[in-house]
């Protein structure tokens, strides 16, 4: 399970995770105060802004490459571009300058950081375990031709599957970013996988916007997204050659986002999948 989903509203889990540790927190933090101290409500809620903040720059300068012909790309947050390790070490020393400047938030400030951290570390290695666990869904699913084709059929290399509509924004802005993924990236195989559409609209939209999608697939029922446990719109999924699922991402993606969601595989030795009569690559 990769979302969480109410009717037509759905959050990737690990950014759950997040606001459920900013939540706890809070409510530790509000606790400890009523026994003696300042309650660190707003507090708790500027640091955790900050650390998003150098979470965020953190990723960029890193991936500065992508970004220097972009600026605004830099703050588009939409991408899901962050550093974990620069925010929470700019998270612990911006508590540690609260806690030394207002000795009352010392110990309920503390106490909710702690809590928060170790909620937000261990669900978060929790999930990334079991998503590492997922293997390849077994289904069929059918090419631009019309022909049931097997996913297994595309299994023995590295695989990244991108499930998305023509009506959803976000997919359509990363199209572009994909495709010339899927260009300079010959040894990876990239699969679109079309969720409910029909192969006229879905041709018909591609050839406007003159993009060149080399494995477009169809989901007529939209089992993919269920088996994989996302029903949210772009979604894509990275598997090892082996068929383990190594990397997800829910929204949509940059250059830059997508290059780190990829970077398992610049190690990788193994071949890319050869199509099968029924696929088309």
């Amino acid at each position: 399970m990769l979302t969480f989903t109410i009717g037509t509203f759905a959050i990737a889990l690990n950014h759950l995770l997040l606001i459920s540790a900013l939540m706890l927190a809070t409510l530790v933090g509000w606790r400890v105060a009523k026994r003696g101290g300042e309650n660190p409500e707003s507090v708790l809620f500027s640091l955790f802004l900050l650390g998003l903040l150098a979470a965020r720059v953190s990723f960029v300068l890193m991936y500065w490459s992508y970004y220097s012909d972009d600026w605004v790309e830099m703050v588009d947050l939409r991408d899901g571009g962050f550093l974990a390790w620069p925010g929470i070490i700019t998270l612990i020393l911006g508590s540690l300058v609260y806690g030394w400047r207002r000795p009352a938030l010392r110990k309920p400030l503390s106490a909710g950081v702690v809590t928060g951290l170790l909620f937000w570390g261990m669900t978060s290695l929790s999930l990334s375990v079991y998503e590492k666990g997922t293997r390849l869904p077994d289904i069929t699913l059918r090419n631009a031709n019309g022909e049931v084709v097997q996913l297994a059929d595309y299994q023995g290399g590295p695989l990244v599957i991108n499930l998305w509509a023509t009506w959803c924004p976000p997919c359509r802005r990363e199209m572009p970013v994909l495709e010339n993924a899927q260009r300079m990236r010959p040894d990876v195989t990239f699969l679109f996988v079309n969720q409910a559409e029909s192969m006229q609209s879905v041709s018909t939209y591609l050839a406007t916007q003159g993009l060149n999608l080399d494995n477009v697939l169809f989901d007529a029922s939209g089992r993919l997204g269920q088996a994989v446990g996302s029903m949210a719109l772009p979604t894509t999924l990275f598997y090892q050659a082996d068929g383990r699922l190594i990397n997800s991402h829910l929204g949509e993606l940059s250059d830059a986002s997508l290059a780190r969601a990829m970077e398992p595989f610049d190690n990788t030795q193994t071949r890319k999948p050869t199509c099968l009569a029924s696929a088309t690559c």
